[in-house]
């Protein structure tokens, strides 16, 4: 499968002018990867190739606003931070989310991207920390992880592996070793799947975490443990 029938058509990838669907706009506390728990604005964009079976932000598939970038940016200055994170859906899907970020870096914002590893990076300024998925076996779309995409990361990206399983963790452990992705990047995470039911107010933390946060000690891995914290303070909620 090409990097270009993994875009969606219904999604403008050429005229600057055309702006970027956006799923959602809105200012929270990161809950995940290593600005865990500052203040940030999140800039959600509409549209994502991959169907990962965990996934949970189905909402942000379809649907969305046309906006330009103006109207974006502008959003973006309402708010009191200068600490901003892209994501999805699958922001890179939407070409258009490079002159996003240019704008935006010309403006001394700090960005991070978070991306599910199926499209190139390539294009992604340097200035940027991206947050890039490698998709496990059990998530349903390992074939898509783009493998040259490593190629374009520095110690300024993380790398980030959601488990849900101990053959997950097998697989993952294999590919950290094969391409010394503890070298390659700044940070590996692990995340236990962690997905939260509709109108639970108080989630519990999964079996799965403590099984996760055993195996990597039984290893000793040169990688970081995580947990969601928006799902544990705000069950997932959107905007949030």
């Amino acid at each position: 499968m090409t990097e270009l029938s993994l875009r969606t058509s219904a999604i403008a990838v050429t005229d600057p002018e055309a702006g970027l669907r956006i799923t959602e706009i809105f200012y929270s506390l990161q809950g995940e990867a290593l600005t865990s728990g500052l203040p940030t604005i999140f800039v959600r964009l509409t549209g994502c190739p991959l169907r990962c079976v965990y996934c949970d932000t189905e909402y942000a598939f379809s649907g969305g606003e046309r906006q330009s970038l103006e109207t974006i940016v502008a959003t973006i200055k309402s708010f009191p931070c200068k600490r901003i994170c892209i994501t999805g859906g699958e922001p890179l899907a939407q070409p258009n989310a490079i002159e996003l970020i240019k704008r935006l870096l010309a403006d001394d914002c700090e960005i991070s991207l978070e991306t599910a590893g199926a499209l190139s990076v390539q294009k992604v300024p340097p200035a940027v920390s991206k947050v890039m998925d490698l998709k496990t076996p059990s998530s349903g779309e390992v074939d898509k992880n783009l493998w040259s995409n490593l190629a374009y990361l520095t110690q300024h990206d993380q790398l980030k592996f959601v488990i849900m399983n101990r053959t997950d963790y097998d697989w993952a452990k294999a590919k950290l070793v094969e391409h010394q992705l503890d070298k390659l990047v700044g940070t590996v995470w692990f995340s236990p799947m962690f997905n939260v039911e509709e109108n639970d107010s108080s989630p519990e933390v999964p079996v799965l975490a403590r099984q996760l946060a055993e195996w990597i000690l039984a290893d000793a891995l040169p990688v970081r443990f995580q947990l969601q914290l928006h799902k544990i303070i705000w069950a997932d909620a959107k905007g949030k």
